[in-house]
């Protein structure tokens, strides 16, 4: 590697040198090959990181906030709080680290058509991140409804967010936390149904169907990859 940098330190200096650039040009080529201009790095080195281009860069973003999310995560003491409580404050967590501008870029970029299933995995791979950091050991049908209600949270979130404009993002904390209660109560429901005699029946005729059902190996082989 030049310099005698590894792998990860010359991405990290290539993703660094490109986000100054995003706003402008979006997470294009164009972005890359500034990146490669401010960073010092070769272009064959960077064209073996990021082979996609500007989408690759889009990418590894979203992954270094999910990896920074984690690690606020484990360094915070969440036992005092609700586990609703818990799962709010890691998207809060998630979403202030993130830079509103390059999130937007982003966005329009995943919503394009040939991109919109890596954009779908993204928010699974950091709802399964989140579900992960807070304890998460579910091993059947619970781990992809988990993974599914949370990343329709996110996802609903991180857009009202973007428009927000309100004083410390107040109407966002708002929005999340209606979304959360809008699921609690989807699951209330659930309860009672199981509760309910006919419910039981259907649950056990439904539990034979899905007893087959496992979560994923391990987190590349995630839904949307």
């Amino acid at each position: 590697m030049q310099d005698g940098i590894g792998m990860d330190q010359a991405k990290e200096r290539l993703l660094a040198a490109a986000l100054p650039h995003v706003p402008f040009d979006g997470w294009t080529n164009q972005t890359l090959d500034a990146a490669i201009a401010d960073s010092g790095q070769s272009d064959t080195v960077a064209r073996a990181i990021f082979p996609r281009g500007g989408l690759d860069l889009a990418v590894a973003y979203h992954k270094a906030g999910d990896a920074a999310m984690i690690d606020r995560l484990a360094a915070t003491d969440l036992t005092a709080l609700r586990f609703r409580d818990r799962i709010a404050q890691a998207v809060l967590f998630r979403l202030e680290g993130a830079n509103r501008e390059l999130v937007r870029r982003g966005s329009a970029l995943f919503a394009l058509p040939q991109h919109a299933v890596e954009g779908a995995g993204l928010i699974w791979g950091t709802a399964d991140a989140i579900w992960r950091a807070l304890g998460d050991t579910s091993a059947d049908l619970n781990w992809y409804t988990k993974r599914a209600s949370l990343s329709a949270v996110y996802g609903s979130t991180v857009l009202f967010w973007l428009g927000d404009t309100s004083e410390d993002g107040q109407a966002t904390r708002d929005f999340l936390n209606r979304r959360i209660d809008n699921v609690m109560q989807f699951e209330k429901a659930k309860a009672a149904l199981r509760d309910n005699p006919l419910g039981r029946v259907l649950a056990r005729g439904s539990l034979r169907l899905l007893g087959a059902v496992r979560p994923p190996r391990d987190t590349t082989d995630l839904p949307g990859h």
